[in-house]
């Protein structure tokens, strides 16, 4: 027998996650494809690098307009550092993105459940994992020595990526820090059963990306 504070939960989540459902519907229809929502962001990144920024969809009408519901056209993980604002470097407003950011962009149960949340309810097509230069969540990985408190959670995500270039020359954080995006990224697009299958379909692209701290550049990794 379910406990009746666990039906009400039950439903409490069916009724939100329906709202949510039918107000996304309404801006279903102005999906991005993967590939145009990656050109958006890549030019939007040119105009932070040349100084050219145009701060588009941050006026009150665009305030009034995302009340009735929002429709992102890219889903990004990224760095909590204060450094890296993807809403900066990608020069981009109100509702254009979904963000999720934490220390190292590393993955756990909350970071998967909302990007299933945006590829499936906001249907997000493009998801972007960014990684950046000087990292220092990275930086303490490669240090290595004891982490204090619950940041030892995030040292033991990175240190997959930390392994795999130990035999690589060249500065350890930034090939780390590389190699962790593009792991997270590729985590991600294996991920069943939502993001996997939209990945196969071809409708959802995952891609790894770097962001440099002085220039303001977003390079994609192959």
């Amino acid at each position: 027998m379910i406990h009746p504070a666990t039906r009400q939960t039950r439903l409490l989540s069916v009724f939100l996650f329906s709202g949510f459902s039918a107000v996304s519907a309404l801006f279903a229809e102005t999906s991005v494809p993967a590939d145009e929502a990656l050109a958006r962001l890549t030019a939007g990144n040119a105009r932070f690098v040349s100084g050219n920024v145009t701060h588009p969809d941050q006026s009150p009408e665009r305030r009034h307009a995302l009340e009735k519901g929002q429709a992102p056209f890219a889903i990004v993980l990224t760095c909590a550092d204060s450094r890296v604002a993807p809403e900066l470097y990608f020069d981009q407003g109100l509702g254009d993105l979904f963000v999720l950011r934490n220390a190292g962009n590393v993955l756990d149960d909350h970071i998967v459940g909302s990007i299933e949340y945006a590829v499936e309810h906001l249907h997000a097509r493009l998801i972007v994992v960014v990684g950046h230069e000087k990292c220092g969540a990275v930086a303490a990985t490669v240090a290595g020595g004891h982490a204090p408190g619950h940041i030892h959670s995030i040292v033991d995500s990175l240190e997959p990526a930390l392994e795999s270039v130990k035999a690589q020359e060249g500065d350890k954080v930034d090939l780390t820090v590389r190699a962790n995006a593009r792991r997270v990224a590729d985590i991600l697009s294996r991920l069943e059963p939502i993001i996997s299958e939209s990945v196969k379909s071809g409708e959802v692209k995952v891609v790894a990306a770097r962001y440099e701290l002085g220039s303001g550049k977003v390079d994609f990794l192959p």
